[in-house]
């Protein structure tokens, strides 16, 4: 369970603010308005610069150097920075916990170093409290963090961490929507109309591929804002759009069989063409059809050859250029389909441009209310080991780590779009009508 000091208020001195993983829309708002609760309570508040890069690796030869490692949080830095675009403190996705993939594994000296490194860099600069912002990864860090301070010998100092869920992507539980969210599908959502003007302009068609790559929220909401012909996402990949298949891998002499789930490529194209021929019934020769980059996740193995993975195992996805690849495959598919004519078909990228927009009120109201819940999860309620919710009218919910981290496994679950919500109907509602077979 989360646990609760009664006491903290006389105990922080100084909290630490640190941002991972990739940018997101208002992440300013969420750092301003923390530093600022605690500042204007007397207490100090540092920025550590780029996440964990400097901290994993900290050593007390090579000490944190101030105004390169952090930065001193005043209301001259923040000043009027809750708007503005990008990240004060700037961002990395360096992982201290990569290391540990179970609780025995914070047992083990050197799979434990790095956090080690981190709790020592923290209090080597008089850090005495953590405030984590990041995306899915760096829960699990912030959890682990924790978790490596729960085995230190009685009467060690505990530096507490509360965490603020941040991704686009918004596939997070615990949290109805996830600051940046609305901002990204706005953005998204523009450059796909720019892209309609374009296509219906040539006669074309473009594949938008979006980021997403665990599920289809952002996919959703940026097609049903941009006016897309078509959208779908791995939450659609299941019935007939799904299929079994074996591959063989030998490593060092031996041969070993595996068996995974991935989609039926003929059919899924098959259903975008039948899409495009059932507009162009309706005299519109052109659209745009939203792809959620998770989907090349569930390609065949064949298209998957040579993809290198990251820190987290995930396969570089903007190296697999889902649009592109489906372009050409739908272009060649709406020929055999169409009695021989012929469909200008491009793929593109779209995604990073989101990223660090312009933020929205809401996503500005929001993220300030997660910033002021990481001090009240600190100050008032001496929390450790919680995420910062809301929901409802911006009401604030601390969420213990046990809830969202299964704590054998020490993995987080997606949450998925519910393909029988009113979510994805909306989608499929707005979308050109075709009697055919729907991903079911």
């Amino acid at each position: 369970m989360a646990q609760t000091n009664n006491s903290s208020k006389s105990k922080i001195r100084k909290v630490a603010i640190l941002f991972a993983g990739g940018p997101a829309p208002a992440a300013n708002a969420v750092i301003s308005t923390a530093a600022v609760s605690f500042i204007r309570h007397g207490m100090g508040v540092v920025g550590i610069r780029h996440g964990y890069s400097k901290l994993e690796k900290y050593s007390p030869d090579k000490p944190l150097i101030a105004g390169e490692d952090y930065i001193e949080m005043t209301h001259q830095v923040l000043k009027r920075s809750r708007n503005s675009q990008g990240i004060l403190i700037g961002t990395a996705r360096a992982n201290p916990g990569k290391g540990i993939s179970a609780p025995e594994h914070l047992d083990d000296p050197k799979r434990r170093q790095p956090l080690q490194n981190v709790y020592e860099a923290l209090r080597s600069i008089g850090v005495d409290a953590l405030i984590s912002i990041g995306g899915d990864d760096t829960l699990k860090t912030a959890n682990k963090f924790k978790m490596f301070q729960d085995r230190l010998p009685a009467g060690s100092p505990r530096i507490p961490v509360v965490h603020v869920p941040k991704t686009i992507d918004n596939d997070y539980f615990g949290i109805d929507f996830t600051f940046g969210y609305f901002t990204a599908v706005d953005t998204l959502g523009t450059e796909i109309r720019n892209l309609l003007y374009d296509a219906e302009a040539s006669q074309a068609y473009f594949i938008a591929e979006t980021m997403g790559r665990s599920a289809g929220w952002l996919a959703y909401g940026a097609a049903i804002a941009g006016e897309a012909s078509l959208v779908l996402s791995v939450e659609d990949i299941k019935g007939v759009y799904r299929r079994t298949e074996e591959t063989e891998e030998t490593v060092d002499g031996v041969t070993t069989r595996k068996t995974r789930e991935i989609m039926d490529l003929d059919r899924v194209v098959d259903r975008i063409v039948s899409m495009m021929l059932a507009r162009e019934a309706e005299g519109k020769r052109f659209g745009v059809i939203v792809l959620a980059e998770g989907l090349a996740e569930l390609l065949p193995d064949s298209y998957l050859k040579g993809i290198p993975r990251d820190a987290h195992n995930h396969i570089a996805i903007s190296e697999v250029n889902l649009g592109r690849m489906f372009a050409k495959i739908i272009s060649k598919r709406y020929t055999e389909h169409s009695g021989g004519k012929t469909r200008k078909v491009t793929g593109v990228q779209l995604g990073y441009e989101s990223r660090c927009a312009k933020p929205h009120g809401f996503d500005v109201l929001l993220g300030s209310q997660l910033g002021v819940g990481a001090y009240r999860a600190l100050v008032d309620h001496g929390h450790n080991g919680v995420m910062v919710s809301v929901s409802g009218q911006l009401d604030l919910h601390f969420v213990p780590f046990e809830s969202l981290i299964d704590q054998k496994t020490l993995v987080t679950v997606v949450r998925y779009v519910k393909t029988e919500s009113d979510f994805h109907r909306l989608a499929r509602f707005l979308e050109t009508y075709q009697n055919t077979e729907e991903p079911t």
